[in-house]
């Protein structure tokens, strides 16, 4: 009967009060008596009544925005998937997300579907809520901008950041004076149009910059500092600048604007000398996530809201605000990027997108109908080019850079990205841009992001061909290992395995332990912290072991691709070393590199291999990722799965067939290096034949001390867990080894080491 109890009671109870609630609308039926009610008759099905409602709905303000959000947040994933993919900012991918769904090519080709989706009146709601966005975007931006950095590594950089803003600064007047007859609004004054044209072509995109800097590992160098610096001294002064032109505009002469400039002073002014301090000493009492309370971050937003509100009465925008309130932050790193998590999924994920879709929306290209304005874009592309790229480059020259160096550095100072963006809609705003001049703009801001990347590449070729290849030649003589680890237990485990490779010839010989990092999941200004922390566990292995060891910190979007990037540009590495274990990178090596999960070698589960009810190895299959490197990489790719792997003393190496030969070299060089006992276990009579039976024989009489040769048959597999390591190779990994029941090498690690003549999937 108790377990009924439940049943029984919940019957009652809503049975009980149906009755009652059925009982209290009969009596109120009777209270209509004598009351006029009107009862809408249809003389439509009311199948009919539920499509019109249902049109209704749909076209509800509040559906039409959800609708548009849905759809914006899918095309700008999709463009910036893509983007990733041919080794492009993702920004890059939103930015034409926009165009695509704006009038440039859906309402183009697909008028019906452009205005149901985004009609005219409901572009106010999106401009609303994307200026959310873009004030949380801003209180970011402002965040990442680190004040020490431009402290004490200001001297270069602030010189070639305001030459970079002052030469384009005035070219872009100098094109305004041609422009303007033709394409300045009619009541727009020289000043305001010029001025914007100014700062049009003097903006760098300092995240945009910063994502590129990281993701090309060159953030730990003198050129990525100098080149941050530059871009964050960069970002201050152009905000600082458009604030003025932006009161300048509104006022409409220098002098008027003078109050507007000064309340802006005393605003900054403000915020640095009192609320500062205030938010740095709430910071000191609530570093942790754990002593952050709701209360406290409630304080911080506020600060947010109420810096941009003052500058958007002050008259010089809310962003610049946003900026301000970030920029003001407590400089603790930790501290930082508590609210940076708090922010940046909802403000890039899912606010942004719609700032991009709006400039897209607002964007025309096929206005551009005639010959004559295409030059004018390309004009507009070439001063914005030649004014940034060219005065950057030079400017650092000056300071003392090389060639290369300032190069790159115009290339990146070159980025304009979001930025550009928010400058030109603010132009736009305001009625100083024309819609065919602010689409060039837009080109012209897309165009000159897109080019960062291949520009250094093509840079990085080029002095790389002046250089020289050095390093093939001595690739024989040395022997260099390139270590690519997630978990720094299993790097620690590579890097045993690395120097049992070369222990005796470790003059000769280099250990390089690479680490890459999503850059979606790290700031720039984070880096040292975390690269201490990766990097700790193989700095006190070295010590133990007595071995260099040099390290390489990066960040990529695409972890395979950059893996495969650092071994085929730099050529100087002979092996490529990663890791199978719990976590590898998460999406290409990691995890389930090759397919294979913690299943895989089960130390309490022994196998019998008489009866074969369990195979040893169940059938796995290369992943995307591995394939990829495996295939695309010069050299040797070695896979080493760790259990709790010490040293290299005893290795078992079974001989499937041709396919193992490569094997026999690197089980010399184990010999060789580390005095290895190795025992080669020929899986079949007929291998002692041909050029393989050849290679054992060499290999035999050159260590007889440290080798022996058995052969087995399948069934015959070791049962002894006598082992340090096994070593076999892809061919026979993807064969032999899933194809033959045999009892587990319990705990014993497994390296697979693939054959570069013959890749996977070929």
């Amino acid at each position: 009967m108790r377990k009924f109890r439940n049943a029984i009671f919940y019957v009652g109870i809503i049975g009980g009060f149906s009755l009652l609630m059925y009982w209290i609308i009969l009596n109120g039926v009777k209270l209509e008596d004598g009351k006029d009610i009107n009862i809408p008759q249809s003389e439509n099905s009311q199948w009919s009544d539920f499509l019109t409602a249902l049109i209704h709905n749909i076209q509800h303000p509040l559906a039409i925005l959800l609708a548009q959000i849905v759809t914006i947040i899918l095309v700008a994933r999709l463009f910036s998937w893509i983007c990733v993919k041919i080794k492009q900012p993702a920004v890059i991918g939103e930015m034409i997300a926009g165009i695509v769904l704006g009038p440039s090519l859906i309402g183009m080709y697909f008028p019906e579907f452009s205005a149901a989706l985004f009609p005219q009146e409901s572009l106010g709601n999106l401009q609303f809520l994307s200026q959310i966005g873009l004030i949380l975007f801003m209180y970011i931006v402002g965040m990442e901008i680190d004040m020490k950095i431009l402290k004490h590594k200001a001297h270069d950089a602030v010189v070639i950041s305001h030459a970079s803003i002052i030469m384009p600064f005035v070219m872009g007047l100098g094109l305004a004076y041609f422009l303007y007859d033709e394409f300045a609004p009619a009541n727009v004054q020289f000043l305001s149009f010029g001025l914007f044209a100014g700062i049009a072509m003097s903006i760098t995109a300092f995240p945009v910059l910063a994502r590129i800097v990281q993701e090309r590992g060159i953030n730990k160098t003198r050129l990525g500092t100098i080149v941050i610096t530059c871009a964050a001294a960069d970002d201050i002064t152009a905000w600082c600048i458009l604030a003025a032109v932006i009161a300048i505009v509104k006022a409409g002469s220098f002098g008027s604007a003078a109050y507007t400039i000064l309340l802006a002073i005393l605003y900054v002014i403000l915020m640095i000398r009192v609320v500062r301090p205030f938010l740095l000493r709430i910071g000191e009492l609530n570093g942790s996530k754990e002593s952050l309370s709701k209360s406290i971050v409630a304080i911080f937003f506020l600060v947010l809201i109420l810096s941009a509100y003052a500058t958007e009465v002050i008259g010089i925008h809310a962003l610049f605000g946003a900026f301000i309130a970030g920029a003001i932050m407590p400089d603790n790193i930790k501290f930082r990027n508590i609210f940076i998590e708090k922010v940046e999924d909802v403000a890039l994920v899912l606010l942004l997108p719609l700032f991009f879709v709006f400039t897209g929306l607002r964007t025309q290209i096929g206005l551009l109908n005639e010959p004559y304005l295409w030059k004018i874009a390309a004009l507009i592309f070439a001063v914005a080019v030649v004014g940034k790229f060219v005065s950057s480059a030079l400017a650092a020259k000056f300071v003392g850079q090389n060639w290369r160096d300032s190069l790159a550095i115009g290339a990146l100072m070159n980025t304009r990205g979001l930025t550009e963006l928010v400058a030109l809609n603010i132009g736009y705003d305001l009625g100083v841009l024309t819609p065919e001049l602010f689409s060039m703009m837009v080109i012209m801001a897309l165009a000159t992001t897109f080019m960062t990347g291949p520009t250094l590449d093509f840079i990085d070729w080029l002095f790389r061909r002046k250089k020289g290849n050095t390093t093939t030649q001595s690739l024989s003589e040395h022997f260099k290992v390139l270590i690519s680890f997630s978990n720094p237990e299993s790097g620690r485990a590579l890097f045993r395995l690395a120097h049992n490779f070369s222990k005796k010839e470790s003059e000769n010989t280099q250990i390089t332990a690479m680490h890459i990092v999503d850059s979606d999941k790290l700031h720039h200004y984070d880096t040292d912290q975390l690269e201490r922390e990766k990097f700790e566990v193989l700095f006190e292995e070295s010590k133990v072991l007595n071995r260099e060891i040099t390290t390489m910190f990066k960040t990529a979007s695409d972890i395979d691709a950059e893996i495969i990037d650092v071994v085929n540009n730099e050529e100087r590495f002979d092996m490529l070393l990663v890791g199978l274990g719990q976590s590898i990178y998460k999406g290409t090596l990691l995890g389930n590199v090759l397919g294979f999960t913690t299943r895989l070698i089960n130390p309490e589960k022994l196998m019998n291999t008489v009866t074969g009810k369990e195979q040893l190895f169940q059938k796995h299959t290369f992943d995307d990722g591995l394939t990829q490197i495996v295939s695309k990489v010069k050299i040797p790719v070695a896979i080493l799965i760790n259990r709790n792997f010490k040293s290299a003393g005893r290795i078992l190496i079974p001989v499937f067939g041709t396919q193992d030969q490569h094997l026999l070299s690197y089980a010399g060089r184990l010999i060789r290096c580390n005095d290895s006992e190795i025992e080669l276990l020929l899986m079949k009579p007929q291998l002692r034949q041909g050029s393989l039976g050849e290679a054992i024989q060499k290999l035999e009489i050159d260590f007889p001390n440290n080798l022996t040769t058995s052969e087995r048959a399948a069934a015959n597999f070791p049962l002894e867990n006598k082992y340090d390591l096994v070593l076999t190779s892809t061919a026979s990994w993807k064969s032999g080894w899933e194809q033959e029941e045999r009892q587990e090498v319990v705990k014993t690690s497994i390296l697979i080491i693939t054959n570069p003549l013959k890749r996977v999937g070929s």
